[in-house]
């Protein structure tokens, strides 16, 4: 593993934080209604599971094992997704804000999705 494969890892990874703090404040800021909190708790949870499976991914001991990481990335990505498009769809979150968070997470899904194409020997890099 050569030193700028680890470098993305680490840009890559610090992106992510950077997307939950935001997403910390996105949640903060929706309407203080029941639907919103039940919907920015479910956000919250699988938004913040996507760095907590990419760090546990990174430290994986098998590429099985890390495999299995890069799917729970992937498919915490997709719920975060769904999210927030309700919260969008319903009118309780900024169009504009909302979109910059799903296409993030498009970004990340097509990254994860490589990862796991790669890893199962389906793409090569």
């Amino acid at each position: 593993m050569g030193q700028a494969q680890k470098f993305d890892r680490e840009v890559f990874k610090k992106r992510l934080y950077n997307f939950i703090l935001k997403l910390i404040e996105f949640i903060d800021n929706l309407p203080k209604d029941r639907v919103c909190f039940i919907i920015g708790d479910q956000l919250l949870r699988s938004g913040t599971s996507i760095l907590g499976n990419y760090i546990e991914g990174q430290s994986a001991s098998s590429k099985k094992e890390f495999l299995v990481f890069m799917q729970y990335c992937l498919k915490s990505t997709n719920e975060s997704k769904v999210w927030i498009a309700v919260l969008r769809d319903s009118k309780r979150a900024k169009k504009e804000r909302a979109d910059w968070f799903l296409k993030e997470l498009d970004e990340y899904s097509k990254i994860f999705a490589s990862s796991i194409l790669t890893i199962k020997g389906k793409r090569t890099i």
